[in-house]
């Protein structure tokens, strides 16, 4: 009977919702990320993972289904895209707005979707193999 009173404690805990990604590749990568929130379209980066690493990049319960990321192989060369094109730029950013990303100075980098499920929480992995935009 006292074994159980832990477990119970155990359940009681909240539980964690997070947007995680993991680098399941042998190369350091760069993550940008695109959402939207409250005030429409949002655009961030860059995280930087090593090889096999992982990384929460928004914490507490996803609020939307679709999630956009595009990721840089540091080491050997390529990247993770898609035909979502959203703003970015070399260094760190918040950018709101994807529209006329040149013309407001940043970059135009196409994104990669990912459907939740409308879970809330959730771990993307990106590997050797699944780089949609890659060589």
């Amino acid at each position: 009977m006292l074994l159980a009173a832990p477990a119970l404690l155990l359940a009681a805990s909240p539980a964690r919702a997070d947007l995680r990604l993991c680098n399941m590749t042998s190369s350091r990568v760069g993550i940008a990320l695109g959402y939207r929130d409250g005030q429409g379209w949002v655009t961030e980066g860059w995280w930087n993972l090593n090889s096999r690493g992982c990384e929460t990049l928004l914490k507490g319960q996803l609020s939307g289904r679709f999630y956009y990321v595009y990721a840089i192989d540091y080491d050997r060369g390529g990247e993770w895209s898609g035909r979502s094109f959203m703003c970015t730029r070399e260094r760190e950013f918040t950018i709101r707005g994807t529209e006329d990303c040149l013309a407001r100075g940043f970059d135009r980098s196409g994104f990669f979707e990912v459907d939740t499920g409308e879970q809330k929480s959730w771990t993307i992995q990106l590997t050797e193999t699944n780089r949609p935009g890659g060589p």
